[in-house]
């Protein structure tokens, strides 16, 4: 009788095959989140009649739509198969991006992100489903830890690519890159990932899920625009005051839908809500720093747009490094102060660069040493968080329970940029001070997300996670068998088959 663990061998090696792609898709949606921010000069310079409110649109419409449809993605990537709905929304994905090159207006260009972000919310969820459908139990942490990395890095290293690409061609240069690595990607998936049976028969509601869409979008409306507005203004409030019914609407209707936009039973487990909080105000912070960052370097110290860009560099190596050691080499148990202690530095670092920077370059001296140490503790904390939440949902869950997590990531990110933008408009942003107090902000919320960390890694939530480690060994193995028999059925049915006695066995084998 075959066994999932009969042929280990090709086991790992699907394995490290499905990791890998799904990793570089991931590495690109997570890119396009940061990888916008340094170009924005040059935006400005293409397009010199619009606000830097208006352009921040550019980053927030892809946000918004990521953020407010990962969910869903996740429960459809259930229903369809994960397979189908991560190379199909690839596709999607690298289509808007060429379409964000061509782009003439920023109009069309907030439109043609805002595709994107749908493209990269249904990625994501599937890609882990893969990963995590393809892994034994005993390996799941590190590969999630591994795939987590990808994205951490992909966020860091925005801005450093960014730079170089728009220094030697221009701002449309950062959306090509993507059009060939998403045919490279889909053409090897198209004949190298698997297709496991769906786990899910309905799909998501639809009403949910364009209402919390909207009240997303409503919200980032208001908090974006308060500042043209006045926070004074019954038009910025009436518009968050919109999102937030509507998002809590969508949220009361999820829990009485059999197949809910937002599926909040999954917030039942402590460490998957806590995980959901803390990365909110992980994705708030991270967005601000790296979004102020380039903006502070090229207008005030005049930095050009690749000096910018590797100046930055150093904390995207070292985010790199430190989610790659996190990931592989710290057990989940011991992973809860890794984002409390990253969560203190930085914020410490914050506080430094506050009342250590100015006009005046100091990039060796401040600059390295802030940007070095600060990119290394996202890094780890990053990926300790996309860990806890992983782990601590059932492998039924796999697709759905990344789209919450990374949902709250996603629109962290948004509300921070929207506040960050106020808080640049109301100083001058001509002057330092503006993007100073855009660190300390994001300091701030760094140190915030410390607060639901301490709920992470606890010895009952991870008591509970062993003993469903029966159940996921239990479904991977269901997996491989159903595959490896609709193998054996396909190939029986071929002319010239093998009808010996141990056939079907056979070809389960070499599956």
């Amino acid at each position: 009788m075959t066994s999932a663990t009969a042929t280990p061998p090709a086991e790992r090696s699907r394995a490290g095959t499905t990791l890998l792609l799904t990793a570089a898709a991931t590495f690109m949606a997570f890119l396009d989140t940061t990888v916008v921010n340094v170009a924005f000069p040059d935006l400005r310079s293409d397009f010199p009649h619009e606000s830097l409110t208006n352009l921040t649109w550019v980053v927030t419409s892809y946000g918004v739509l990521f953020a407010a449809l990962l969910t869903t993605a996740g429960r459809y990537a259930d229903v369809v198969g994960r397979r189908k709905v991560f190379l199909g929304s690839l596709a999607l994905f690298g289509l808007a991006s060429a379409a964000c090159a061509a782009a003439p207006n920023v109009d069309l260009l907030i439109a043609a992100r805002a595709v994107q972000g749908i493209g990269a919310a249904g990625m994501i969820p599937a890609a882990l489903g893969l990963v995590l459908a393809e892994t034994p139990a005993e390996k799941r942490a590190e590969a999630v830890g591994l795939w987590g990395a990808s994205g951490s890095v992909a966020a860091a290293a925005g801005p450093s690519l960014g730079g170089l690409l728009v220094s030697w061609f221009d701002w449309r240069s950062v959306f090509i890159i993507n059009v060939p690595i998403a045919i490279v990607v889909i053409i090897a998936g198209m004949k190298l990932l698997p297709e496991r049976p769906p786990t899910e028969s309905k799909l998501p509601d639809v009403v949910g899920t364009g209402t919390v869409a909207l009240g997303i979008g409503a919200i980032i409306v208001g908090l974006t625009k308060g500042g043209d507005w006045g926070w004074k203004s019954a038009e910025t409030w009436i518009w968050i005051a919109a999102g937030v019914v509507l998002v809590g609407y969508a949220l009361q209707r999820s829990r009485h839908q059999e197949a809910p936009a937002v599926d909040t039973g999954l917030w039942k487990s402590k460490m998957f809500a806590a995980a959901n909080l803390t990365v909110f105000f992980l994705g708030a912070g991270l967005f601000v720093w790296f979004l102020s960052g380039p903006l502070y370097l090229t207008t005030i110290w005049h930095y050009s747009i690749l000096k910018a860009g590797l100046a930055v560099t150093p904390g995207a190596v070292l985010s790199a490094v430190t989610a790659i050691i996190v990931g592989t080499k710290i057990k989940p148990e011991n992973q809860r102060p890794v984002v409390v202690i990253s969560g203190l530095i930085f914020f410490a670092l914050s506080i430094w660069a506050y009342f250590a920077l100015g006009s005046e370059p100091k990039f060796l001296a401040i600059w390295l040493p802030y940007g070095a140490i600060g990119g290394a503790v996202i890094g780890a904390s990053l990926t300790s968080v996309t860990t806890a939440a992983a782990i601590s949902v059932h492998p039924l869950k796999f697709a759905a329970g990344t789209g919450l997590n990374t949902t709250a990531r996603q629109f962290g990110g948004s509300i921070g940029i929207a506040v960050m933008a106020a808080v640049i408009a109301a100083r001058n942003p001509l002057q330092p001070q503006a993007y100073l107090d855009a660190f300390l902000l994001a300091g701030i919320f760094i140190l915030a997300s410390i607060v639901p960390a301490m709920a992470l890694f606890s010895k009952k939530s991870m008591a509970i996670i062993a003993e469903t480690q029966a159940q996921v060994q239990a479904y991977m193995a269901a997996q491989a068998k159903a595959a490896a028999q609709a193998q054996a059925a396909a190939a029986g049915s071929q002319p010239g088959a093998a009808a010996a006695p141990g056939g079907q066995a056979a070809v389960a084998d070499r599956s």
